[in-house]
């Protein structure tokens, strides 16, 4: 006798909603799911990582995540620009902005985050922008063709993409960053300043250390002038801010479900609310209260929901892997393990080369055997192999290690190592 499958529920169908969906359907092999998802976005699940390329000329359609198998699957239905409205946890239902009412056994709730704009006067004025969707990088685009100045806010990750963007347009824009230096949550000082310095030669202003105090008109209404708060004012036409992200739970107060410190819905390390038949994964789910930006933590969190659903062995979300491996403005720059050196008695192993543009770090245990984190920037050549061995007792010593040939050649041996 064939049962018929439950229904699941996913709110959202952004990279880690769609790895979800995309890992119960490879593993329910008796079809007990029938999936629901409901996108607040008018297309399909896209590569947001891989966003800046739609500059250089690939397609939506070239980033789409949704191929044949997913968008044919008779037990996958997805609506897209259906964005929910409501919970109704007593009814086990969800209702979207067109009044349907979608009834599920499980919910999953993958909202993920929306760009925080710092609510400065004039934040808002034409020529603002966020470095979001093909809609924004449509309306950046568009804005570009002035070939006036800009000006990005935000230094990390997100806003060096967004640069890297306007440069792509004709564009040379300043960087604004709030903390003393690029990508603080990735890079430390030495690998900030290889970092910044490779940029700078590439045309781009960097101010750090200082933040937007306003967004001043220009004559026609448009955006003018940035006045930031060590006295600095930069001429602009535009305005992309990028300056981090915030969890999207709106969701959670009407339905009664808990959010974290920080914002996003709470869950546990199986990433389930206080409802057992609702979790939260990637960015808008807050894991024992902490939330996570990076796309692996949320496919790490898709592929355990959906592993629950199954009945599969499960293993909890736990120490999750926040390594990263770019090229930003064509500058390799990487971090692993304990990039910061935060455990106690950690030393710092570094090697640099003013003049080549490298630096790497690692950061061992107190006695100088195990390998913890790195930093590595300008050339990341020797990023897979230490990254493997973290946690592990080293191989080799520290300068053989980072000795791996690449691209760009190994980092140079001609300066002493500084342990800290």
């Amino acid at each position: 006798m064939t049962r018929t499958p439950r229904t699941l529920v996913v709110v959202g169908h952004g990279m880690t909603g769609h790895r979800l969906v995309e890992h119960l359907r490879t593993h329910d092999r008796h079809g007990t799911w029938r999936v629901v998802v409901l996108a607040e976005e008018p297309r399909p699940a896209y590569n947001r990582v891989a966003l800046s390329s739609y500059l250089e000329g690939r397609s939506a359609a070239d980033l789409t995540l949704a191929g044949h198998a997913f968008l044919t699957d008779p037990l996958v239905e997805l609506r897209t620009a259906a964005p929910v409205t409501g919970i109704d946890r007593r009814a086990h239902a969800v209702i979207t902005s067109d009044g349907a009412v979608t009834r599920y056994d499980a919910l999953v709730l993958a909202t993920g985050s929306r760009p925080f704009v710092p609510p400065v006067p004039g934040h808002d004025l034409p020529g603002c922008f966020v470095y979001r969707t093909f809609d924004d990088l449509d309306a950046i685009r568009e804005a570009a063709r002035e070939q006036g100045p800009g000006v990005v806010v935000g230094g990390g990750l997100l806003g060096l993409e967004a640069a890297n963007a306007l440069r792509l347009l004709g564009v040379r824009p300043h960087i604004v960053e709030l903390a003393p230096r690029l990508m603080p949550l990735q890079l430390d000082d030495g690998g900030a300043r290889v970092l910044t310095r490779l940029v700078t030669g590439l045309g781009l202003r960097v101010h750090c250390g200082t933040g937007v105090r306003a967004v001043h008109p220009a004559a026609d209404g448009r955006v003018g002038q940035i006045a930031l708060t060590d006295g600095t004012a930069l001429d602009a036409r535009m305005v992309v801010f990028s300056a981090g992200v915030r969890p999207r739970d709106e969701l959670a107060g009407p339905a009664g479900l808990a959010t974290g410190e920080r914002g996003g819905f709470l869950v546990d390390d199986l990433c389930r609310t206080g409802d057992p038949g609702v979790w939260a994964v990637g960015e808008c789910a807050a894991v024992r209260g902490r939330t996570h930006g990076l796309v692996a933590p949320g496919y790490r969190m898709a592929e355990l929901v959906a592993d629950q659903l199954l009945g599969r062995p499960v293993t909890p979300f736990t120490d999750p892997d926040t390594a990263t491996k770019l090229k930003l403005l064509g500058v390799d720059v990487a971090s692993f393990g304990d990039a910061h050196a935060e455990t106690d008695g950690a030393l710092e192993y570094v090697l640099r080369d003013d003049g080549a543009g490298t630096y790497a770090k690692l950061v061992l245990d107190p006695e100088g055997r195990i390998l913890r984190g790195g930093v590595l920037a300008g050339d990341a050549s020797a990023y897979r192999a230490l990254r493997a061995l973290t946690g592990r007792e080293l191989t080799a010593s520290p300068d053989r290690l980072l000795s791996v040939p690449g691209p760009g050649g190994p980092p140079p041996r001609t300066r002493a190592a500084d342990a800290a």
